[in-house]
């Protein structure tokens, strides 16, 4: 079951990093977001892989397709193990992002409508004119079938997910709180660790419920025991 959580290093500095290594020895894969990228760039990929931890790069490429595939290659290059780009991009786009890791064990993973997002929003702000449930099915379909190996989407679209498109792609799942960690904070479609597995998530990303807790190596050790207990 370790290899089912993700913990997110949204932190700011190395030392950060080196802390949440030392307290979470067991945990095998580490999310190097926007936060952490943009202080420390390579030099944060690099600890992790000397502490040979798996990595989730999440800077969710979103550009013309040749720009995304040179930034995927040069991901690719830093020893990434997966790593997202929103499908909004268009079918292009990933199409040109999964050509970048062929022969590779990389994996190209498409964020659907961010968790932070509600369908109100969709609509009247990004001009989206389908349901949520809707939007985060075809986005996925579309960047499945353009050559995306996974789909990140929020808790709620993962029964959705696998009753439609079936159980040959990883999907994960941010807007994960456990019952203990009750603040949602800006996430508003939201599930327990356990539900999110039973639903059918291959893995899951969690950050705040681990980072800010007192005792952050019970923290994940209970989150684990949660999802082996279902």
């Amino acid at each position: 079951m370790l290899d089912k959580v993700i913990l997110g290093l949204d932190v700011d500095t190395m030392d950060d990093v080196k802390r949440i290594l030392d307290l979470c020895p067991q945990c095998a894969w580490f999310k190097v977001g926007s936060q952490l990228f943009t202080r420390w760039g390579h030099q944060s990929l690099s600890l992790l892989k000397e502490r040979k931890k798996k990595i989730f790069l999440d800077l969710k490429y979103h550009d013309i397709p040749n720009t995304v595939k040179n930034a995927v290659s040069a991901a690719r290059d830093l020893g990434v193990d997966m790593l997202t780009v929103h499908a909004l991009g268009g079918s292009q786009m990933i199409k040109c992002a999964s050509e970048a890791v062929i022969g590779t064990p990389v994996k190209i993973i498409a964020v659907t409508i961010l968790t932070s997002h509600n369908e109100e929003q969709i609509q009247k702000e990004l001009g989206i004119v389908w349901k949520l449930e809707d939007a985060v099915l075809n986005l996925a379909n579309m960047a499945l079938l353009a050559g995306a190996h996974g789909i990140v989407c929020s808790p709620m679209e993962i029964s959705l997910l696998r009753k439609k498109i079936g159980n040959d792609f990883l999907l994960i799942t941010p807007g994960v709180r456990p019952t203990w960690a009750a603040e949602t904070h800006d996430q508003v479609r939201v599930m327990t660790p356990s539900e999110a597995i039973r639903s059918g998530a291959n893995m899951l990303v969690l950050a705040r419920p681990i980072l800010k807790a007192n005792n952050p190596q019970a923290a994940f050790d209970r989150i684990i025991e949660e999802i082996e207990n279902e």
